[in-house]
């Protein structure tokens, strides 16, 4: 598949995503064109083509992210941000994952996003949420806790003596975050 294709079938979703963060349609037109250069340039390191439209998405989120950085700007989590790859038939701990940060109150969930999920420095996530800093940390932290806390409540994880999360991922049937 070549970038023309990608774009005739994805380019409207593309837009319709950015567009959904940055409210303004001339932006959300730059951003899509600078996503689909970036898309261009890095064809050849995708792997699999069934992970193509996660593989977009990921790309639009992250020049989103990039313009409001460069802007100083508030980047707002949603549902779609959570989207780490087509669904599966498996069912996977990134499946308990992705159910329980979605569950999180919003205050630890963006925060814990851009920080762990989309590999902001503390500082930076601070900056973007305008929040002093010793709160961002303690919200990070306390997302975690909440993360470890939610394998434990779906899937019956124990923590260890060492303070490690051990446990086996249960059939999605059986599994109270993602059934």
């Amino acid at each position: 598949m070549n970038t023309q294709d990608i774009w005739t079938l994805h380019a409207n979703d593309i837009k319709y995503f950015i567009l959904s963060k940055v409210k303004d349609t001339t932006i959300a037109d730059d951003l899509v064109q600078e996503t689909f250069i970036k898309v261009h340039t890095k064809l050849n390191t995708l792997k699999d083509d069934n992970k193509m439209k996660s593989w977009l998405f990921s790309i639009a989120r992250h020049t989103v992210l990039d313009y409001f950085k460069s802007k100083k700007l508030v980047y707002e989590t949603t549902d779609e941000d959570f989207i780490f790859e087509e669904q599966k038939l498996e069912h996977s701990e990134a499946d308990c994952l992705r159910g329980i940060i979605k569950s999180l109150p919003k205050k630890y969930r963006d925060p814990l996003f851009l920080s762990d999920v989309k590999g902001l420095k503390q500082q930076e996530v601070s900056e973007q949420l305008q929040l002093p800093l010793p709160t961002v940390k303690s919200q990070i932290q306390r997302g975690r806790k909440l993360i470890a806390q939610g394998f434990v409540d779906c899937c019956d994880f124990v923590i260890n003596d060492d303070g490690f999360l051990v446990g086996e991922i249960k059939d999605k049937a059986d599994c109270k975050m993602c059934h």
